[in-house]
């Protein structure tokens, strides 16, 4: 397989968990929502779940990673700059629908099985943002 495709896989997996820890973390400490900071924390455990499920390419994915030469490291401008809690909710929970999507995709190309996780990762994440959108855009407009 294409070490870029290994690539790909390693750096949205990455992006997705850690979108998830920072959604988790906004639902615990600043919402105070069990039940969302559950359904966060489950999302996560799911996408390190289905990311070991690539097996014998886990190893690939590890060797493919190649950090220091990432043509797209560099932080633009509008990353740098967050207004509130509900921006930084609303960058991650982007973020992780996002790799999921790209997950999804790629998956199709090393291990087919996976690609519906992703996609009900997706779906789920949809669901959370706009339960949780409008609570933090109250609070931070307070």
């Amino acid at each position: 397989m294409n070490r870029s495709v290994y690539r790909t896989i390693d750096a949205n997996a990455n992006r997705l968990t850690e979108g998830l820890r920072v959604c988790e973390d906004i639902a615990r400490f600043v919402l105070l929502d069990k039940k969302k900071t559950r359904r966060f924390k489950s999302l996560r455990h799911s996408a390190f779940s289905a990311v070991k499920k690539f097996d014998k390419e886990k190893k690939d994915l590890l060797k493919s990673r190649n950090s220091r030469k990432d043509v797209g490291k560099k932080t633009i401008k509008n990353e740098a700059q967050r207004k509130n809690v509900a921006d930084i909710f609303r960058a991650n929970i982007k973020r992780a629908e996002e790799s999921a999507r790209v997950l999804e995709e790629f998956s199709k190309l090393v291990n087919t099985r996976l690609s519906g996780r992703f996609k009900d990762m997706r779906f789920e994440l949809y669901s959370l943002e706009k339960g949780i959108a409008k609570k933090l855009q109250a609070l931070c407009n307070h």
